[in-house]
């Protein structure tokens, strides 16, 4: 898991990845859950929060951009 900071000195293209990468992993995570139960069923929180948060960084970095 990467901590908030990490994150903030990542590059548009690194969170870009990051999030593809996580949104793969909760879309495995969904299917199975739904299939058999999940050894780590906390997994699927902390994905969805890093799916936001690197949201939430786009969306600053974005709106400081047509700011300036």
């Amino acid at each position: 898991m990467t901590s908030l900071t990490e994150l903030h000195e990542m590059s548009d293209e690194q969170l870009e990845a990051t999030c593809k990468e996580a949104a793969e992993t909760l879309f495995r995570l969904r299917f199975q859950s739904q299939s058999e139960r999940l050894n780590t069923p906390s997994e699927m929180r902390k994905n969805r929060r890093l799916i936001a948060q690197i949201k939430t960084i786009q969306t600053q970095r974005e709106r400081s951009a047509s700011a300036t």
